[in-house]
């Protein structure tokens, strides 16, 4: 069963950057469409940004420029190079495979947390 493993969150002050990665075990990695998520305290998980197999991106409006989903096929790696930080970015982030029909592909990973200072 594939594992998702994410990394490098931490604190960071507002305007900073992060660069997020998540490794995912198993050998199906470039067939799948990836994606990063983030949930905050006392809020729903929300959509963050997507990548295609084929390097389609797909950004939820309030990234604004400021995040950039990347991937490494024979790494079986999903980055996420986060700029321009504000505090409302602080969050644990997750990486998944969504589902064309809804849902995700994988156990969901233990995250990373990004917390931003102002």
């Amino acid at each position: 069963q594939v594992q998702l493993v994410e990394s490098g969150g931490g604190l960071v002050q507002a305007g900073g950057s992060l660069r997020l990665s998540c490794a995912a075990s198993g050998s199906m990695f470039s067939r799948y469409a990836m994606g990063w998520y983030r949930q905050a305290p006392g809020k729903q998980r929300e959509f963050v940004a997507t990548i295609t197999s084929g390097g389609t991106t797909n950004y939820a409006d309030f990234v604004e420029g400021r995040f950039t989903i990347s991937r490494v096929n024979f790494k079986n790696t999903v980055y996420l190079q986060m700029n321009s930080l504000k505090p409302e970015d602080a969050a644990a982030y997750f990486c998944n495979a969504p589902r064309l029909g809804g849902g995700y592909a994988f156990p969901w990973g233990q995250g990373t947390q990004v917390t931003v200072s102002s």
